[in-house]
């Protein structure tokens, strides 16, 4: 949480047994770094809905959405482009006490069928500008296309000694041989 470029901390203790519900929209400074972390040509938009649930006295369940527009440049043309991403959310987190995968020997095993293991609530509070951040750069395509654009690879030239590195090939030659 400390030395992010956005932080909305909330304490599991102020989530009552009816839940909570937080909008989150990111401010300007804060969506200038993130698209500079995710190398984005630009950020406008940056935001989240959370629902908070108890899920027992030491756990809360974080559903909702994330979603943005983004500016980024087509890998085929390079033109300028915006895209937006919405990602779902849907976690747990607990306590250390409540969701460790240890147990009192200290032996740890997994269950590869079970749902995920909880993630840690650290000092009492969970990120929501973190997990928003998060699910944003999962959401972000690092290969984004104009609609239409398709990639048409070089023809191979027909000459043989007209390829890139046939000078090369030449200089190789002229000095006394094939040396390798």
């Amino acid at each position: 949480m400390k030395g992010s470029a956005w932080s909305h901390p909330v304490s599991i203790d102020d989530v009552s047994d009816r839940g909570m519900h937080i909008d989150l929209v990111a401010d300007e400074a804060a969506r200038a770094e993130i698209a500079r972390i995710a190398g984005l040509r630009d950020l406008p938009k940056l935001a989240a809905s959370f629902d908070i649930t108890r899920e027992g006295a030491d756990a809360v369940r974080i559903a909702g959405e994330v979603s943005a527009t983004v500016g980024q440049n087509c890998v085929v043309t390079l033109e300028p482009i915006e895209n937006d991403i919405r990602e779902a959310v849907d976690l747990l987190f607990a306590s250390r006490a409540a969701g460790s995968l240890a147990d009192s020997e200290g032996k740890i095993t997994l269950d590869f069928d079970d749902p995920d293991p909880a993630e840690p609530v650290r000092e009492g509070l969970v990120d929501l500008a973190a997990i928003t951040t998060e699910f944003f750069l999962l959401g972000v395509d690092p290969y984004p296309r104009k609609e239409g654009a398709v990639f048409e690879a070089p023809k191979a030239p027909e000459d043989p000694t007209k390829h890139p590195f046939a000078a090369l090939e030449a200089l190789k030659k002229g000095r006394g041989g094939d040396k390798t």
